[in-house]
């Protein structure tokens, strides 16, 4: 019989194994193509596969071809508001998802307060401080409608935006509070006088301001119905006490984020990949139980089959934080699967206020096409 054996061993051959599909991947290897794969140790899987000829033995070609992607790449609108939106990008690489959002955060213009010209401050806030506070007001106001200031620019109606600042606590009077609400728009330019050294200059002409306004502001169509005025009326910039003034003129002007955060148009901006949830055998009865109290943000439910049998579903999975607390434990790496989505992003944009999000990402995408036509220009 040990013979026999020996001699059926020996018959076996790797051409009598079953042929691989051809123009389609073996699943285990689809699934490590397509999804990263969360254990409770770590994740695996990660990286994203690029090269073409990867899976040119079985017929499949890897390439990055327009017309695939064409087909493949949808946006998909989840939420959207005045000041934040969430969407999901689907058939994209990380890469291309990390370059809007870095984009978003650091190359899109805005306008902010840049030089704060002080007549008077006696609050407890220094000078310094108080500039800083300032500039980081958001802005209501589309920088799309200005230029930039140059160093050989001079302030013009065209690149800089003038607010006013004038508060002052009377003696006797309770402690103030000075809010953003408190800058004032002032369309024709710089109220504020520069000194001058010529004593004899002739009394009669305009006296020398800070800014060369050639018309008002208010006569820009944009700005009749829509005044400037800052985002957020109730931003604290200095509490006064009895006896104390502050007299400011501030200046803002057109800025990108990788220059001073302050410019920049986002609070925040972030994407993550499409949480996938899998059981992989019915969770029934207490074990189901277990499994929804284990989930912090009640990814599972329960499911009444009738009598008193209850089995666990996935309900939420898109709110899954991959916090792996249903896998931990005996078994239960082999009842639960936790999976990420490569070439889905769910990408969420908190706007500060000076552009509605979705015009953002609008002119982020924007960015990027000029970014890539630079390139193919240079190499042609």
């Amino acid at each position: 019989m040990a013979e026999g054996a020996g001699e059926e061993k020996k018959k076996f051959s790797i051409w009598d194994l079953p042929d691989v599909p051809v123009g389609q991947l073996p699943p285990h290897l689809e699934l490590q193509r397509s999804r990263v794969s969360c254990n409770k140790d770590a994740p695996i899987h990660t990286e994203s596969i690029q090269y073409s000829g990867a899976y040119a033995s079985m017929g499949i070609d890897n390439s990055s071809r327009l017309d695939r992607f064409s087909n493949n790449f949808r946006v998909e609108v989840v939420r959207l508001n005045e000041d934040d939106m969430e969407f999901d990008m689907i058939g994209i690489d990380a890469a291309i998802a990390n370059s809007f959002r870095r984009i978003l955060i650091a190359e899109l213009p805005t306008m902010a307060i840049e030089k704060v010209l002080i007549a008077n401050n006696t609050s407890i806030i220094q000078d310094e401080v108080l500039a800083h506070r300032l500039g980081l007001v958001p802005i209501r106001v589309d920088p799309r409608l200005f230029d930039y200031l140059s160093e050989n620019d001079q302030p013009n109606e065209k690149n800089t935006v003038v607010f006013k600042l004038h508060v002052q606590c009377k003696r006797g009077s309770p402690r103030i509070t000075v809010k953003s609400d408190a800058l004032k728009w002032l369309p024709n330019g710089s109220e504020l006088v520069k000194e001058t050294r010529n004593a004899t200059s002739d009394s009669s002409s305009k006296p020398e301001t800070y800014t060369y306004f050639g018309c008002s502001q208010e006569t820009i169509p944009e700005f009749v119905k829509n005044p400037i005025i800052p985002k957020y009326p109730d931003i604290i910039i200095a509490k006064l006490g009895p006896g104390q003034e502050i007299e400011l003129e501030a200046h803002a002007v057109k800025g990108i984020g990788k220059t001073h955060a302050k410019w920049s148009p986002v609070a925040t901006a972030w994407y993550r990949m499409l949480p996938e949830v899998v059981l992989l055998e019915d969770i029934e009865d207490d074990l189901a139980e277990e499994l929804k109290s284990k989930c912090p943000v009640n990814v599972f439910d329960i499911e009444d089959l009738g009598k008193g049998r209850r089995r666990a579903t996935v309900a939420r999975p898109r709110a899954c934080t991959l916090c792996r607390e249903c896998i931990r434990g005996d078994d239960w790496e082999k009842r639960v699967a936790l999976r990420r989505v490569k070439d889905h992003f769910i990408f969420t944009i908190e706007s500060t206020g000076a552009l509605p999000p979705e015009v953002l990402f609008t002119e982020a995408v924007k960015i990027l096409e000029d970014k890539c036509e630079r390139v193919i220009s240079e190499l042609s």
